[in-house]
């Protein structure tokens, strides 16, 4: 009896198990038929997947179509090929930045390129340098003229000028603040001052006589050979020399020549019976450091009582 009634227990506990398991199965779905249900259910997903993820694709299409379809034409008509934006008048699409800040207005930019990254400008190369000029030739050209009776130096010395005599033979006046470039180099003979000259000569930019009017004064030098030596500095520049001298029954010799060398030029001027004065106007070029050499001598002698050159003023303009 006990084994029956065992027997019997285990039977229900088994037909209530089985009873249990039954009521989680939804109706009508059997063990055969799960299966199938869940396969089919998996399909249906990822079917709306897809359909969903076509449906994004199809959207992208649409956009891509329409920004396409969107874009401006080139003016004129010109459908040539080019990157967008490479010919003038061309506008900007929307959604680029504008060139170098600037909006609306469409910068020239490199294919494939954003206009922010444009290629650096090139270096411009530099242009060969011109040829230094050449220097100007130098020029000596003397010619002699009358002495006019009143002389201004002021006037006819705008660069600087030089008086010899005003107080005796080592008697000296120059320009005040005159460019200096007027040099007495000396000479053979004695220096003598003398008052009788024909012409006369004022200033009133001197020193150390700031101002005088109308004097005759000047100086001389006798017997063959003596004389005087001046010079006038060149700066490259055509320059004009004026040089007031004189001879008493004497043969004076000028001679005017470049320190640099090539060009000289001889002028003489005799009076054998009395005295003569001339103005010679020297137009000379030299290079800068060069120095026009002018030398007033006398060559021959007419009397034994002191044949001579003289000398008055010597300007500079």
């Amino acid at each position: 009896m006990a084994d029956e009634d065992r027997t019997r227990a285990g039977a229900n506990a088994g037909s209530e198990l089985s009873d249990r398991r039954g009521a989680h199965r939804p109706p009508g779905i059997t063990s055969g038929q799960t299966r199938s249900a869940l396969r089919r259910l998996a399909r249906g997903r990822q079917r709306r997947r897809w359909a969903v993820e076509g449906l994004a694709v199809l959207a992208c299409l649409v956009a891509l179509v329409s920004y396409l379809g969107n874009r401006p034409a080139p003016e004129g008509g010109d459908n040539s090929a080019g990157p967008p934006g490479a010919q003038a008048g061309t506008a900007r699409p929307t959604g680029f930045p504008a060139a170098e800040g600037r909006t609306g207005e469409a910068g020239p930019a490199s294919p494939g390129l954003r206009p922010r990254q444009r290629p650096p400008s090139p270096t411009p190369t530099p242009s060969a340098s011109s040829p230094a000029p050449l220097p100007a030739p130098p020029v000596l050209l003397v010619t002699r003229a009358d002495v006019a009776a009143e002389v201004d130096l002021t006037a006819v010395g705008t660069r600087d000028w030089m008086h010899w005599g005003l107080r005796g033979g080592d008697s000296t006046v120059r320009k005040r603040d005159g460019a200096g470039e007027i040099l007495d180099e000396g000479g053979a003979g004695t220096r003598v001052g003398w008052d009788g000259n024909q012409e006369v000569f004022s200033w009133r930019d001197g020193t150390p006589e700031r101002s005088v009017t109308d004097t005759p004064n000047g100086i001389y030098t006798c017997g063959t050979g003596s004389g005087f030596a001046l010079a006038v500095a060149g700066s490259g520049e055509l320059r004009t020399v004026h040089l007031y001298a004189g001879i008493w029954m004497a043969r004076g010799r000028l001679e005017a020549r470049l320190a640099s060398g090539g060009l000289s030029t001889t002028l003489r001027m005799e009076d054998p019976y009395t005295s003569q004065s001339a103005q010679f106007t020297v137009r000379f070029r030299a290079p800068k450091g060069a120095r026009l050499v002018l030398t007033w001598t006398v060559e021959k002698v007419f009397t034994e009582h002191c044949g001579n050159v003289g000398l008055q003023a010597l300007a500079l303009r």
